[in-house]
This record gives C-alpha cells, sequence and structure tokens, in this order.
C-alpha cells in the first residue's frame, strides 16, 4: 500500500526524516519503506545501495536507466527516509524486506540488482534465496570473506600516524565530507543535492552502525546459502583511491597498502565472477570505492545495458 508521496519539491524548514526528495513511501509490515520507480520494461532494475548510503546517491544512473527501462531505488529500514530500525541487520532480513517492498511496490520480477558495496552482498543473498526472481547481477566491489583474512595489516610504523590523522578528521569531518559530497553529487539537481548532503552530515553514527555488517554473519549467511544460480553476473574492482578515505587516512597509508589491496581485490573478483558460467570481470582503473558509480556512470550503464539485452535475448525477461 502506497501511503506517502512525494515530488521533486522540498521544504528544507522540515526535518529529514518526514521528507523524502523523491519517491513514495509504501508499508511493508507496519513500516514505511521509501522507494522509487520510474521508466518501463522488465528485467526491473533494482539498485542496492552501499552501507551508509541511500537510493538517491544513484539518482544519476536511476534517470539515465529510466529512459530504456523500468529503475527503482529504495532505502532500507535503518537508512535514508525509511523508518528507523536498529542496524546492522542480517541478509535475511533485508532480503525479505527487498522482496516485500518490491511486491507492494508492483515492480514484477525478474530483477536484475545493482549491488554497490554491501548492497552487493544482499543482492548476492537474494539471488541464492529467490533464484527464480533474479535475472542478473552487477556488483560493484561487492564485500567477500575473503577480505578477513587477506587484506594489508596496519603498520605499526602508521599507527600514530593514522591515530592523529583520525583524529584531526572527526574534528573537521562535517567540511571535509561536505566538499566530497558536493563533487559526488555535482549533477544532481540542486534542491535534491542539498537535501541529500544534509541528510549525510547528519547521520555519521548511522553510517557506522551499518557498516558494520562488513565484518559480521553475513558471509556465513552466504556460505550456507548455497550456489548463485546461472545467471549473467559483472563484478567491478574499483582501482583508484576512495576520496572518502583520504580525510581519515593518512596518504602514506593509502599508496603503500593500494596496489596489494588492489591485487587480492582482482582475485577475489575474478573467483565470484568465475563462478557462474556467464560470469565477467571488470576493473574501473580510475574509479574508487564509494564513488564507483559517479566516476564510471557510464561505463556502468552501459553494463546495465549490456546485461538486459543479453538477458531478453536470451528469453530471460520480458519487455
Amino acid at each position: 500500500m502506497v501511503i506517502h508521496k512525494k515530488k521533486l519539491q522540498i521544504n528544507m524548514s522540515d526535518s529529514l526524516e518526514s521528507e523524502s526528495p523523491i519517491g513514495s513511501f509504501y508499508n511493508v509490515e507496519g513500516s514505511r519503506l521509501l522507494l522509487d520507480r520510474s521508466g518501463s520494461g522488465s528485467p526491473a532494475v533494482v539498485f542496492l545501495p552501499a552501507a551508509g548510503m541511500v537510493g538517491l546517491d544513484y539518482l544519476n544512473l536511476h534517470l539515465k536507466i529510466s529512459k530504456c527501462a523500468t529503475s527503482v531505488i529504495y532505502d532500507r529500514l535503518g537508512t535514508g527516509w525509511s523508518d528507523h530500525v536498529k542496524l546492522p541487520r542480517s541478509a535475511l532480513e533485508v532480503t525479505n524486506e527487498l522482496r516485500n517492498v518490491l511486491h507492494t511496490a508492483g515492480v514484477p520480477a525478474p530483477y536484475l540488482f545493482v549491488g554497490h558495496s554491501l548492497g552487493g552482498i544482499y543482492a548476492h543473498r537474494y539471488a541464492q534465496r529467490f533464484p527464480e526472481e533474479v535475472a542478473g547481477m552487477i556488483l560493484l566491489e561487492p564485500p567477500h570473506e575473503d577480505f578477513l583474512t587477506n587484506t594489508p595489516k596496519f603498520k605499526k610504523r602508521y599507527l600514530l600516524q593514522q591515530t592523529i590523522t583520525i583524529i584531526r578528521s572527526l574534528l573537521t569531518y562535517k567540511k571535509s565530507f561536505r566538499v566530497l559530497y558536493n563533487q559526488m553529487f555535482a549533477t544532481w539537481p540542486d534542491e535534491i543535492r542539498e537535501s541529500l548532503i544534509e541528510y549525510h552530515l547528519k547521520t555519521l553514527l548511522k553510517t557506522v552502525a551499518e557498516r558494520k555488517n562488513l565484518n559480521s554473519k553475513l558471509y556465513e549467511e552466504i556460505r550456507k546459502g548455497g550456489n548463485l544460480p546461472d545467471i549473467p553476473l559483472i563484478v567491478y574492482t574499483a582501482m583508484g583511491i576512495d576520496p572518502f578515505m583520504t580525510p581519515i587516512t593518512s596518504k602514506s597509508f593509502l599508496r603503500d597498502t593500494l596496489d596489494p589491496f588492489n591485487n587480492i581485490k582482482n582475485a577475489v573478483y575474478r573467483k565470484l565472477a568465475n563462478s557462474v558460467p556467464r560470469g565477467e570481470h571488470r576493473i574501473l582503473k580510475s574509479a574508487g570505492h564509494t564513488t564507483i558509480h559517479t566516476d564510471c556512470s557510464d561505463e556502468v550503464a552501459e553494463a546495465i545495458s549490456n546485461l538486459i539485452e543479453l538477458i531478453n535475448t536470451h528469453g530471460e525477461g520480458t519487455s
């Protein structure tokens, strides 16, 4: 059931919690979830945000894809303009919620999921649980349990430097992050950009809470969930420095760890892509992790179009 509708009009005097720059609220088991659907055609492209991110962070791709297909952005419970819940949450909870809101909003399967970071592991779990509803996936640097044991460790000689950098960034993070968000959302409409930036600057603790899932039991859920279905899959590696790491991490540490970390990511993502017959691993040399969808929006949009064509050519989606 749709219980509220908002257009691209924002009253900035109201609280962020009560205002939604775009989309409709849907009632799912007593909670309100914000979802925006635009365009037409099958499979529906559904964007699953990274930890601490929300549907509107993907507005650039949403607007582009909606010109040729059904495109869906949404806020998970506990994030964005959806109702508050305690974070972090299990993949079971998140995938049940996603399935319910898509059905309530009248977005029919099959779906082409575009999962960014944490959103990628939720897309993975959904495909394990409901394989008949997933036509394909594009995963933008998804989490993987191998990172927990194989990623470069903090070097002792950098610990003091890291501590000083983090303390300094916490004192000035709003100023630094406002600049970064302005760059990231440079092409967003003014009224949406300002509301979105204010949301992010006011919800740092919420972001930290959801990111706890990047080192949690989610990997056990995936491991016990079985193999992915035989669907088209593209897994991306971003090779550049994440701009959102520079305010909280020393440049020398980033330089020393970037190449080893990228080598690990490439190996992990190649293995993930090769786990299905139609899997493909692609590298984006100039993209950062957080900004992969804005740094290389044309490449990601092209990949989405490629999979839509492939899916419809093989009869897995209906137009």
